[in-house]
């Protein structure tokens, strides 16, 4: 026998075989759920830095509504969106979101603010964390760890209140969640354990109930922003194969004016802000033609995920191409150089002390270091300036016995100067080169993308996400690809999933056709063949020789996979006095798999169908039909036995096995 044990002898599993032929029947007309009728959609855009949410009301789907102005914005910011931080007390409990948290947090006495529990950037970890379950923690800015759900939880139930009391103070009368569609957006390059992590969060903050699963999808970042491009018209966009970026249009004024009024039909309605989204194709939409592609490149804080979309007339229906890819290459890459720039001037042990007995001053730091970075620009000349907390000049003196000043004479950073106003004096060059290491990855990426097969002739490329707000960025991306499609630019850049996220809850349908990210199927029993199967799986049950641990595939890696499908194998009892049947779905990230032994494939759900007390009628090879059905980022399945109809269903589940 083989080293490792198989995991069907040692279970002794009722098995199951596949019934020949292995017919595939596709119902698209399955599942007719009944439509709920919800009187506003809300969108809700979860960022690795800023997040933020927008409405609509089902009767009037062409206005937009981004949510109302934030207190305690930053200077040079734009506060559309408030910031990713929340803060807990000592005692563990919510106390506020965005701003709030993080002035709050400021403001505390250093001795009181070490026992407080503040958290930044946390969204990251679903993406970093390999082995995500519902225990995964999170670390807070004083060490101490909270469960990553909890904290989701609480900021998912924050937006939600917020949502609810603006809707209720527009509407005069208390808004119910279960009018509310709810749409949460995740990176399409999440592993499958991350998007349903987030629903969980999402049934937590009592958004919607696994037995209320359609109040809330779960969309995709680039596919939202793919949904707006769409409806652009040629003076909400910046087409940057026809002008240079230029300084003088710097992100914060785009913003802060909200375009003249002739540009944007902007309704003004108590600091919400109101787009109007004309029910038409843009007109950029309209050079495109059947079978036309496209890219989105959707850059935001913490990842950059790229789509390639395919247009499916007349509806205009999107179909993915190529499935989502990208990386950990957002702005955040910035903030980690600036950084490493500091440990190397003022010492590595300075920065992770001054980070935990000084957090608050840390956070300000960043701030500040935020703001500039959005100044930054391909011809800037002057330099940029960077206040230094008086905490932590204070502190590095206390520290190391001398002086800030003196550590940068010291260093050998030439491109940083002390400046007598208590700044760190930045040149172009200088931060130009913080931006560096992240703009290479996303062009390298994007380079390796556009030479795939199914990439060949796109005709644009739309740059979305906060990042895209960035000169240097669309420089970038303007010189190696504009020879070869055009690079456009939506105004308002940073808002763009949010709104398109909001068209999405309105026409759930307007994506057709996925690419699946994982390869699924179900353990099985096949009859063994010698010299074809491995001699390690031969079990014999009953006289019948058999070959154990086999993959029956359902869908392949990468396989299209149009929204709401359906595919069907039919299965029958290995033995025919089994009174129970267990079916074990599995998924792996590697197309070609044989057998569930093999590395990488994992157990993603159990069906288990009870066929006692059915009578001696049913026929001697019973026939017991499995299904699966793709939806939005939930996948079902569901065993029937054709006999007596009974049937059992379950949802694919990454985060409990």
């Amino acid at each position: 026998t083989s080293a490792y044990s198989s995991p069907a002898k040692s279970l002794g599993d009722p098995g199951i075989t596949p019934l020949s032929p292995s017919h595939i029947a596709k119902d698209s007309d399955a599942d007719d759920a009944v439509e709920q009728l919800f009187l506003v959609v809300v969108a809700i855009d979860f960022g690795t830095t800023s997040s933020g949410y927008a409405y609509s009301f089902t009767k009037e789907p062409e206005c937009i509504h981004v949510m109302r102005r934030w207190e305690g914005g930053d200077p040079g910011v734009s506060n559309q969106k408030t910031p990713t931080t929340i803060l807990l007390t000592p005692e563990r409990k919510f106390h506020s979101f965005g701003y709030a948290a993080r002035d709050f947090y400021h403001d505390l006495d250093p001795t009181e603010s070490k026992h407080w529990l503040y958290f930044e950037k946390f969204k990251m970890k679903l993406h970093t964390t390999g082995n995500l379950t519902m225990e995964t923690d999170l670390t807070a800015a004083n060490g101490k760890k909270v469960k990553a759900l909890e904290i989701f939880a609480y900021a998912l139930q924050f937006f939600k209140e917020q949502a609810l009391k603006e809707l209720s103070d527009q509407g005069g009368s208390d808004f119910e969640n279960t009018e509310v569609r709810w749409v949460i957006t995740v990176p399409a390059i999440w592993k499958q354990p991350a998007k349903q992590f987030m629903r969980q969060a999402a049934y937590k903050a009592g958004m919607a109930s696994p037995e209320n699963p359609e109040q809330l999808i779960i969309a995709l970042e680039p596919e939202a922003a793919s949904i707006y491009c769409r409806k652009l018209r040629l003076h909400q966009m910046i087409d940057l194969s026809s002008r240079a970026p230029v300084n003088g249009y710097s992100p914060s004024d785009t913003i802060g004016t909200g375009f003249t009024q002739g540009k944007e039909h902007v309704r003004r309605n108590r600091q919400s802000r109101t787009f109007m989204v004309e029910n038409v194709i843009g007109e950029i939409w309209s050079e495109l033609e059947e079978g036309d592609r496209y890219i989105v490149v959707d850059s935001g804080g913490g990842t950059v995920d790229m789509t390639v979309h395919q247009i499916r007339l007349p509806e205009g229906h999107l179909k993915e191409l190529y499935k989502a890819t990208g990386g950990p290459y957002g702005s955040l890459g910035v903030d980690y150089e600036f950084e490493k720039l500091l440990c190397k001037i003022f010492g590595e042990d300075f920065i992770e002390q001054f980070k935990i007995k000084r957090p608050a001053a840390w956070v300000d730091l960043m701030i500040a270091f935020e703001s500039r970075k959005r100044a930054a620009a391909p011809d800037r000349t002057n330099p940029l300036n960077i206040t230094l907390p008086f905490s932590f000049i204070d502190y590095y003196k206390k520290f190391r016995g001398h002086s800030v000043e003196h550590a940068l004479r010291k260093s050998n950073v030439d491109f940083v100067k002390w400046s007598s106003q208590g700044m760190l004096r930045m040149s172009p060059d200088a931060m130009n080169a913080l931006f560096k290491p992240t703009i290479d990855q996303i062009i390298q990426h994007l380079s390796e993308v556009f030479d795939k097969p199914e990439v060949t002739n796109v005709k644009f490329l739309f740059l979305v996400g906060g990042f895209a707000e960035s000169p240097l960025l669309q420089q970038a991306v303007q010189s190696a690809f504009g020879s070869r499609c055009r690079v456009i630019i939506p105004q308002d850049v940073g808002l763009t999933i949010l709104k398109g996220a909001v068209l999405f809850g309105l026409d759930p349908a307007v994506i057709k056709v996925r690419r699946s990210p994982l390869t699924y199927g179900v353990g099985v029993l096949n009859r063994f063949v010698e010299g074809k199967h491995p001699p390690e799986k031969l079990l014999v049950k009953d006289g019948t020789r058999w070959c154990t641990d086999v993959f029956d595939k359902f869908i392949s890696a990468d396989q299209s996979v149009a929204l709401g499908e359906t595919v069907t194998r039919s299965y029958t009892p290995a033995k025919p006095s089994q009174l129970v049947i267990v079916i074990n779905i599995y998924s792996s990230e590697q197309d070609a798999v044989s057998f569930i032994t093999e590395p990488g494939v994992k157990k993603c759900g159990t069906l288990r169908l009870d066929l006692t007390g059915t009578d001696a009628s049913v026929p001697n090879r019973r026939e017991i039909k499995t299904l699966m059905q793709f939806g939005d980022t939930e996948i079902k399945a569901m065993a029937v036995d054709v006999a007596t109809s009974k049937s059992v269903k379950v949802g694919i589940d990454f985060l409990n096995y």
